[in-house]
């Protein structure tokens, strides 16, 4: 069964870390896929940074987006104590989940 992305938060080197379904804290890496498609306008941090929940994965203004089962699978989980020090490394202003 898919995970539900519930939070988002953009962070340095474009990776996010996302909250799914059930409260699990995981960091997926986005650069990979940053010369590909869609993808590459992502570059632009402040696109990036604009990340936002779109049902239940997550989607870029310009449309880029991923399935929840990609995240899933491509993410490293988090342990809850590193969310905080993540968070204050965020590339944004606030560090507050968006959802």
């Amino acid at each position: 069964m898919v995970k539900a992305v519930t939070g988002v938060v953009p962070l340095v080197d474009y990776k996010l870390l996302l909250t799914f379904a059930g409260g699990e804290f995981r960091v997926f890496d986005v650069a990979p896929y940053l010369s590909k498609g869609v993808f590459r306008a992502l570059r632009e941090k402040p696109l990036f940074d604009a990340v936002r929940i779109s049902f239940d994965t997550i989607a870029w203004p310009n449309g880029a987006d991923f399935c929840p089962e990609v995240l899933y699978l491509k993410s490293q989980p988090v342990a809850p104590d590193e969310v905080r020090r993540l968070r204050m490394g965020a590339t944004c202003d606030t560090a507050e989940a968006r959802s």
